[in-house]
Order: C-alpha cells, then sequence, then structure tokens
C-alpha cells in the first residue's frame, strides 16, 4: 500500500544564536526568544499528526549539535505552539540541519513538515 507524503516548507526570518554560548542581557535574550517563537507559530503550516518536522538553521557560522538544537529552542516552542501541543508530544518528530548561506536567506531558519498518509 503506497502512502501519499506530504511536505510542506516555510522560511522564518529570525536570527537564531548559541543560546548556550550567549552572554546577552536577559532582557535582550528574552525579546529574541519572544520574536521567534512568535514567528513560528505564525508562519508554520498545520497539518494532520503525526509529522516530523526539520528545523534548518541558515547561517554563515556553523553549530556543533547541542548548540544547534539551543539556538532553535525557540522555533521548536513556537511549531509545537501551532499544532496545539507540546514539543515532547510522541506525535511530533524533530530533525536538525544547518546549511551555509551567504544570500538574503542568512540568518533564518526552515521549517519542513511532513507527513505520511
Amino acid at each position: 500500500m503506497n502512502r501519499a507524503v506530504r511536505l510542506q516548507s516555510v522560511w522564518l526570518p529570525v536570527q537564531t544564536v548559541s543560546e548556550a554560548n550567549g552572554r546577552d542581557h536577559w532582557r535582550v535574550k528574552a525579546r529574541r526568544v519572544k520574536r521567534q517563537r512568535f514567528a513560528a507559530r505564525a508562519m508554520t503550516p498545520v497539518m494532520s499528526l503525526p509529522v516530523v518536522v526539520k528545523l534548518t538553521r541558515l547561517s554563515r557560522s556553523r553549530l556543533d549539535d547541542d548548540n544547534l538544537r539551543g539556538a532553535l529552542k525557540a522555533v521548536r516552542d513556537g511549531v509545537a505552539d501551532a499544532f496545539g501541543v507540546a514539543d515532547n508530544d510522541p506525535r511530533l518528530t524533530w530533525e536538525y540541519a544547518q546549511a551555509p548561506r551567504g544570500d538574503q536567506l542568512q540568518g533564518s531558519v526552515m521549517v519542513e513538515i511532513r507527513s505520511e498518509g
């Protein structure tokens, strides 16, 4: 039996940084996190669950895998908000990636959502 794979993607114009290594004032960090989470919640296309969500950080600099997850935490929370569930809901599977960019997409996040069925 063939299952159709649905794929939707959206580009979020949000700057992500390594939150673990950041030395920003708490108010600066809170404002950045709020912007990222709101953009992800507002722009994420919603599909029926279960889905696989791939978050790709587009930036000139690369982060190691644990800093990558931390940098994308607010985006992850915003995507989960769009679906109306917690980010640890078992119907959401998370994948992380990063790609070097030197163009207008630099400093942004690509969200891809896959659903089978």
